[in-house]
């Protein structure tokens, strides 16, 4: 019998399983599909030469956040390759005689506040300090903000940027559309109303990395992060049990921790009937917040967009101006379906031609969407992209898509399509999923809860999971010290 059982084999449980297994325990993972990685997993989805990211695609947090950064993904053979335009925002549709305006985000600070005119210096000032004290202001954002930061210059920087720029105040202080709109299309990662506290802090996060280490993306696809993962916790001792669902702790009986990669509905279904009321009635208060629809593409050449510097960009957000944006964004917020969604596309093979064959190649995209909504995403997607590039539907080959309710059935964890297990409002960004302490510590003795339900939230930068896996040996095993994830050699 092992020490410890990690349930669901997304990034954080993965990295909850590397952590535990570094510091001596035997740890077994219990993964109820057929393969590892859950939002990290690439597949051929119509050729058996071109993979496909089924969940995430970039990962501007894989190289910036603490968990990564000791783990070392380059020193493991994962190549993370990083675009010179981070990001790129149209501004409005092909126009018959000039083609469309385009504002972009490069990774060089200077070149970005080069094209944004007479808003460049006011873009300087800020994203530079930002990007001077980047490991700062992210390591104080993904700490979950229960401890004193090393440093308190990141909270001085952010706590004005997030509370100009996460309120009607942020636009106001741009002159053109350009940088208002660039800001705007980050902060809807937040996905969900504009403007925000939420978003204002997504923006300052993904904002600034966009200039400092990049949006890379993983050569050979998401997987590639997955799997030296699993090398690393295979190589400590630790098992895998694939196509195993866990649907009672009971199963579980004999483990002195159970760490569950589940939102807050898995974490019900599988312990509801230990937890005390209290507690559970405090889950059963958890949102969720608008779906991610997603639509894989195989196309035969590069997309044709009206401006061709979009085509440099390693992620583009196709959602008009500032205005055009935020209003939609709201719209869905509210659960209205809208025709015009904010879209969130890559081109992988912009940033690794490796990813291409002659005459074919992968597009990755999703539309926000009211949460449960089960439209087919893939003509209303297609229509937003044709809307910047025109002549994109004739390069189309095969395409797949899969509603907000599809992607529940995909991850239970992304509840009626919601990629952030919950919604990323400020409360439950600080108090995920219920208000404790330690979030990650349930009221039952040995289960605690590691995905991103609880803080600091979304995307892959597998700090839930670590944060998760120190409160187990704290509590379970008396470990407080933190062990060593380097590489061995």
């Amino acid at each position: 019998m092992a020490d410890a059982a990690i349930v669901g084999s997304g990034p954080n449980g993965l990295a909850a399983a590397v952590t535990l297994a570094r510091a001596g325990l035997r740890v077994a993972v219990y993964e109820a599909a057929a393969d590892i990685g859950g939002g990290l997993r690439t597949q051929p989805l119509f050729d058996s030469e071109i993979a496909h990211d089924i969940c995430s695609a970039v990962h501007p947090m894989a190289p910036a956040s603490r968990f990564f950064r000791e783990f070392g993904l380059a020193a493991r053979g994962v190549e993370l390759l990083t675009p010179e335009v981070s990001y790129a925002h149209p501004l409005d549709g092909a126009h018959p005689l000039d083609g469309g305006r385009a504002a972009l985000a490069h990774r060089d600070l200077g070149t970005t506040c080069a094209g944004l005119g007479p808003d460049g210096e006011r873009w300087r000032r800020l994203m530079a300090p930002l990007v001077r004290h980047s490991e700062d202001v992210v390591d104080f954002i993904l700490s979950g903000q229960r401890a004193l930061p090393r440093d308190p210059v990141a909270p001085l920087l952010l706590a004005p940027r997030i509370l100009v720029h996460g309120t009607g105040l942020g636009a106001a202080r741009f002159t053109g559309e350009a940088a208002p709109a660039l800001l705007t299309g980050v902060a809807a990662h937040a996905v969900g109303e504009l403007p925000s506290l939420a978003g204002g802090a997504v923006a300052a996060l993904l904002g600034h990395l966009a200039h400092g280490s990049g949006w890379p993306l993983p050569r050979g696809g998401s997987a590639r992060i997955a799997e030296a993962m699993v090398d690393d916790i295979t190589a400590h001792g630790g098992t895998f049990h694939t196509g195993r669902a866990i649907g009672d702790l009971r199963e579980l009986d004999g483990y002195r921790a159970v760490l569950l990669d589940t939102g807050v509905p898995g974490l019900l279904d599988i312990a509801g009937r230990a937890l005390p009321d209290r507690y559970a009635r405090a889950l059963r208060r958890f949102r969720y917040g608008p779906a991610a629809a997603k639509a894989d593409f195989l196309v035969s050449e590069p997309i044709p967009w009206a401006d061709p510097a979009v085509g440099r960009a390693g992620t583009v957000h196709l959602g008009g101006t500032h205005a055009e944006l935020v209003r939609e964004e709201n719209r869905t917020a509210r659960g209205v379906r809208s025709r015009t969604p904010f879209v969130l596309l890559v081109d992988p093979a912009v940033t690794d031609p490796g990813r291409a064959r002659p005459g074919r190649r992968p597009v990755w995209a999703y539309a926000h969407m009211p949460n449960g909504d089960d439209t087919d995403p893939v003509e209303l997607i297609r229509s937003r992209i044709e809307t910047y590039a025109p002549g994109f539907g004739d390069t189309v080959l095969a395409a797949r898509g899969m509603s907000g309710r599809d992607l529940e059935a995909y991850d239970p964890n992304d509840v009626g399509g919601d990629i952030g297990s919950g919604a990323m409002t400020i409360r439950q960004s600080l108090a995920r999923p219920v208000p404790r302490l330690d979030p990650y510590r349930t009221p039952l003795p040995g289960l605690f809860l590691c995905s991103s339900a609880t803080p600091p939230g979304p995307g892959v930068h597998g700090m839930c999971g670590y944060l998760a896996a120190l409160s187990a040996l704290r509590h379970r095993f008396g470990v407080r010290k933190a062990p060593s994830l380097a590489p061995v050699a």
